[in-house]
């Protein structure tokens, strides 16, 4: 939407090691990044650091920033740009007004979000969906989808809505947030224990009985055949995982009813993941009765399948006749949806975003 637009915007990446600080412009990236640590335990040389970065960035300009716009993780009231108690940033706690302060330092608009919300936006505006539209066009289908559902799969359970090109906030600033959902395996607990970094670990260690502290990239290894481990529980790791994760986005998508793009460090193991996420989404639900529904009204392709994609892209438009008349009119009969891993990457889908937000809000 953005690939041409020859305004500039500066990005931040704000990770709890370090901070990655770069230009937007027309949707490409036109510095190399500068990479500062962050300093989560320090409020003052944090708030310098982040000063210090973007002041670098804008001297590598050959003209001047519109705005400044970034992820920053949460709880935080987005919207004022106050960021309130990190866990992983022991310096914010007790909120912190960033958005303010850095338009009294830098004299631009300022937009913060979280990292679920901008990877949605970008691969809504630049990625996933405009992807998937081409490849349905190029296919004959006349199946075009304007809602993303984008989730991210790392430390945490992220997530974010995009409607029709526009990013659902939500009145409380918490639009797409997945991570508190139901659990599928116990109601009482999120679905972020299943769904993040230490789920990886705590499930690997009581499939395997491995004590060993392990990262999910080793596990991954392991599961490869790589890495010496048990494999078989490595990769019925990842498909626990996959499986806790479909039944929080079933639920979502029947709100949202879009295309789903997954991201993050633990999508790389999505061989594993997505098959069971897509069997999980396309299960049933039952009625006193004795009925049984799909638990979803649209079948769910995994997208990373050649197969399945061949069968997603299919038209399936029929002609019904007008009463009372001698036309006849075409409409999609085939109740779609796919679940897809980004091919930005999320870092880059996170900075587009950003970039698109910044504008749009301008606009």
């Amino acid at each position: 939407m953005f690939s041409n637009d020859p305004r500039t915007v500066l990005t931040l990446d704000a990770g709890g090691t370090n901070f990655v600080f770069t230009a937007i412009r027309g949707n490409k990236e036109i510095t190399d990044p500068v990479i500062l640590p962050s300093h989560p335990d320090n409020r003052e040389v944090c708030l310098e650091t982040i000063v210090n970065g973007f002041s670098t960035i804008k001297k590598k300009l050959d003209d001047l920033p519109v705005a400044i716009s970034f992820a920053f993780p949460g709880p935080a009231d987005y919207e004022n740009g106050i960021i309130g108690d990190l866990p992983n940033f022991p310096a914010f706690r007790g909120g912190v007004a960033l958005g303010p302060f850095l338009i009294k330092k830098f004299g631009l608009p300022v937009f913060i979000n979280n990292d679920g919300n901008l990877f949605a936006y970008g691969e809504a505006l630049a990625g996933a969906l405009p992807e998937i539209n081409a490849e349905l066009k190029k296919a004959g289908s006349s199946k075009q989808y304007k809602n993303l559902l984008g989730i991210t799969l790392g430390t945490g359970f992220g997530g974010g809505v995009v409607i029709n090109n526009v990013l659902l906030s939500g009145d409380n600033g918490c639009g797409g947030d997945v991570w508190c959902s139901a659990n599928k395996y116990n109601n009482g607990l999120v679905s972020e224990e299943g769904v993040s970094i230490r789920a990886v670990k705590r499930v690997y260690r009581e499939l395997s009985g491995d004590d060993t502290e392990l990262t999910p990239k080793e596990i991954y290894h392991i599961a490869e055949g790589e890495r010496p481990g048990n494999r078989k529980a490595a990769i019925g790791t990842f498909e626990e995982l996959g499986r806790v994760a479909g039944f929080t986005v079933a639920e979502s998508l029947n709100i949202v009813d879009g295309i789903v793009v997954i991201g993050g460090g633990i999508a790389k193991a999505y061989k594993y993941i997505l098959p069971a996420m897509v069997d999980e989404m396309n299960g049933t639900r039952s009625m006193l009765s004795g009925s049984v529904f799909p638990r979803l009204q649209m079948r769910v392709y995994n997208l990373m399948s050649d197969t399945e994609k061949k069968a997603f892209l299919m038209d399936e438009s029929v002609w019904v006749s007008i009463p009372g008349s001698d036309k006849k009119m075409s409409h999609n009969t085939g109740k779609k949806t796919g679940v897809t891993v980004s091919s930005l990457g999320t870092s880059e889908a996170i900075a587009l975003g950003a970039y698109a937000y910044a504008l749009r809000m301008l606009d």
